[in-house]
């Protein structure tokens, strides 16, 4: 579909939206709610957590359609809601005391070398994470993080949200979104490093 459709039928349905049709509101939740669902599932990982964070974010878009300016797509703004509401949700928790991160960190000796030392693989995390045959490992292995460091690889690396929005939703400098991505992508690399040094081989 052209760009030119998308606009245009993104602008014929929230005009319906906005005269309160229920049928263009069942057509969002259609068209929208299963990706809004995987996407939720990925942050907050509780399936019920996860249907209630959606459901929120559906409600909350119907009652802001007068603020949206339609300024992006409507998929964009409800992802944007949906991410939003995760996030609340993530900070409504119980909180936990995290696991540290250090010792998923790589190690180096005094002369600056890694030990032991990184071998190479053929693709970067970033993109192992979108390889469909060892996606479960990689989930898996995000899975093991501790949760602000889980949650902001998956804004950038998965949601592909850019730093400012990330940082923007999780209340922190851009410095330190970068800082703590970082960390999070040596962290990950070290979980799944036993299992794909083969794939430079």
């Amino acid at each position: 579909m052209e760009p030119s459709q998308v606009a245009g039928e993104d602008h014929t349905l929230l005009a319906e939206l906005r005269a309160g049709s229920e049928a263009a509101f069942a057509r969002l939740l259609r068209e929208h709610g299963g990706r809004m669902l995987a996407v939720a599932r990925r942050l907050v990982r509780d399936e019920e957590d996860a249907r209630d964070a959606v459901q929120e974010a559906f409600v909350s878009a119907f009652r802001s359609l007068d603020r949206f300016e339609g300024g992006s797509r409507l998929s964009t703004w409800l992802h944007r809601i949906v991410v939003n509401c995760c996030l609340m949700r993530l900070r409504s928790r119980q909180r936990r005391p995290e696991e540290p991160i250090e010792d998923l960190l790589p190690k180096f000796l005094e002369d600056g070398h890694q030990t032991p030392p990184s071998m190479a693989w053929s693709d970067p995390v970033e993109e192992l994470i979108h390889r469909k045959e060892i996606c479960a490992l990689v989930r898996e292995s995000i899975d093991r993080l501790p949760e602000s460091y889980r949650t902001v690889l998956i804004l950038r690396d998965i949601e592909e949200l850019s730093t400012g929005d990330a940082a923007s939703a999780l209340g922190v400098t851009e410095n330190a979104l970068k800082i703590r991505l970082h960390r999070a992508r040596q962290a990950l690399r070290t979980l799944l490093d036993p299992h794909l040094r083969g794939a430079a081989a």
